[in-house]
Order: C-alpha cells, then sequence, then structure tokens
C-alpha cells in the first residue's frame, strides 16, 4: 500500500517555494510541513529541497518526484471534481474585480444578471482600476481591459474596445481640425492617468506626449470637458460612443486610430475551473460578443 504521508506538503512546498506559505495554503502548520518533508526525505532516502534562510528549491531528484506526484494529485483531484460537477448549481464565494468604469456601466449589471439565475452564490465585486494580484487577495476572476500584461494568468477574450479621439463642434470650430499627430502640441488634449496618447502609424504603434489646461482621473469627466469645448480627449468607446452618434462630439484622426484592443477574462493559471468560475466566463463571453 503507498503510503501518501507528505506528499500534499511536499507539492505544496515545491509549488510555493516556501514552508510558509504551503502551511498556509494547506491550512496547517509550517512545523508540520517541515516533519512531514522530514518524514518523506528519510522514506525515499533523497534530498528534495535545497533550503536557505531566504529560498527554499527543489532539488533535481525533488524535480522528478514533483512531477509524478503532480499528475497523481491532478488524478485525484479530477475524479473528485467528476463528483462535484455532477451538482451543475454554481454556489459558494465568488470574487471578482472590474476597472471602475467599465465594471459600473457593463459588468456589474451581468454579474447582478448572473446572480438572479444563482441565487445559491455569494459574489463579491470589488470595483477598481489598481492591479489587484489575483491569487494573494484570493480572486477568482478579474476583468481588464488593452494590453495585458500579467502571462502568470490565463485569459479569455469577451469582447474589445476602440480608442477614439474626439471634441466638441464649439472646440473645432474656435481652434481647428488636427489632420496630423503633429498638429496635436497645438492643441488643448484633456489628460487622463497618462500624458501620452496611442495611435497607430505606417502600421506600428505611436505614442504621442500630449498636454493641455486639464487633466483628471475619471472619464466621465474629461467627456464631460470636451463636451464643453475645453479641449480634444482620447477615451474608450464605452465613454463617448452615444456622444459621437448624437453629434456633440467629433472624431478626429481616424486613419491613426488604434486597431480594437481585447476585454479580457483573467484567472489564476489552473488546469481545471470550478463550474461556477466556468460559468461565469461563458456567460461572460455570450452577453458581450
Amino acid at each position: 500500500m503507498f503510503n501518501w504521508e507528505g506528499v500534499s506538503e511536499f507539492v505544496a512546498v515545491a509549488e510555493a517555494e516556501s514552508f510558509t506559505k504551503a502551511s498556509q495554503r494547506l491550512g496547517i502548520s509550517t512545523a508540520q510541513v517541515s516533519r512531514q518533508i522530514s518524514a518523506l526525505e528519510t522514506r525515499l532516502a533523497s534530498k528534495l529541497f535545497h533550503r536557505t534562510t531566504r529560498k527554499v528549491s527543489v532539488t533535481e531528484v525533488g524535480r522528478i518526484y514533483y512531477q509524478h506526484c503532480r499528475q497523481v494529485l491532478d488524478g485525484l483531484e479530477e475524479a473528485e471534481r467528476a463528483i462535484t460537477n455532477l451538482q451543475t448549481t454554481p454556489r459558494g464565494l465568488l470574487k471578482i474585480t472590474a476597472p471602475f468604469t467599465y465594471g459600473e456601466k457593463t459588468i456589474a449589471p451581468l454579474i447582478n444578471d448572473f446572480a438572479v439565475l444563482y441565487p445559491e452564490l455569494e459574489i463579491k465585486l470589488i470595483l477598481s482600476n489598481q492591479r489587484i494580484d489575483l491569487i494573494d487577495e484570493g480572486y477568482d476572476l478579474a476583468i481588464r481591459l488593452g494590453e495585458l500584461e500579467d502571462s502568470s494568468m490565463m485569459a479569455k477574450k469577451l469582447s474589445t474596445r476602440t480608442q477614439y479621439v474626439c471634441a466638441s463642434p464649439a472646440y473645432l470650430s474656435t481652434y481647428g481640425i488636427p489632420h496630423t499627430l503633429s498638429e496635436l502640441e497645438k492643441h488643448n488634449c484633456l489628460l487622463g492617468t497618462m500624458d501620452y496618447w496611442r495611435f497607430q502609424e505606417n502600421g506600428k504603434t505611436r505614442n504621442v506626449r500630449v498636454s493641455g489646461s486639464l487633466s483628471c482621473n475619471n472619464g466621465h469627466a474629461l467627456v464631460d470637458a470636451a463636451i464643453k469645448g475645453i479641449g480634444i480627449v482620447q477615451l474608450p468607446d464605452f465613454y463617448v460612443a452615444r456622444f459621437l452618434e448624437d453629434k456633440q462630439l467629433v472624431a478626429l484622426l481616424e486613419h491613426n486610430r488604434q486597431p480594437e484592443e481585447g476585454i479580457w477574462a483573467l484567472y489564476p493559471q489552473n488546469r481545471h475551473l470550478s463550474p461556477k468560475v466556468r460559468m461565469l466566463l461563458d456567460y461572460l463571453g455570450n452577453a458581450l460578443k
């Protein structure tokens, strides 16, 4: 009969590269993790980790053992999941984060619709423009806009957004229409959190530094300023689309507009998604097509 003692602790330490983090993950004491690893090394007559005061790393023997143990544990998890998935109703805590404005306008209503469909869920939705660490803070899902920076996460493309440069007819009648990127330096450009705008030129992305008399970290405030003729703004379609349609704003420099950017759902790398996360991903994907 195979002795399972220490295997879960070994895999947890190998993946966390820390006895303390492994103990937190397993819900047991660091001392207990250490005892189990020591007993496992004694049983195998092999050293599985290099230990220093600052770092824990897997030995060559440990790497081989980890690969086999991970496959076995994945098989056990899959067996349990096969039983759990017989219950198709999502339940339990679902923790989600999304950018503030897009989350407020688009994601929150969809999450509320999802909650109506599955009342056994407990949903925690945090709207924030800060980059939240999903693993450290226990999030199941994050909505991100534009280019992705975090390659350690899995990503599913839900939709797209388009960046528009625009101004009011009143502003343009007074100050003229910019036809090239270089002409922007002559205009009052309303700034958000960055002092440059992104364009497409000769098939490549070009960042153009701009300046103006007003800056604000809120897109709605910038739209309002543009409509009132204060200056030119660059914002995503979900801020400006209806104002372009009713001609309160005019789109500019269309030949330099960047291609559509992705709107993504990010989640921690895991070969198997829980039913609640998988069903939410499918729901958001279908709703945002």
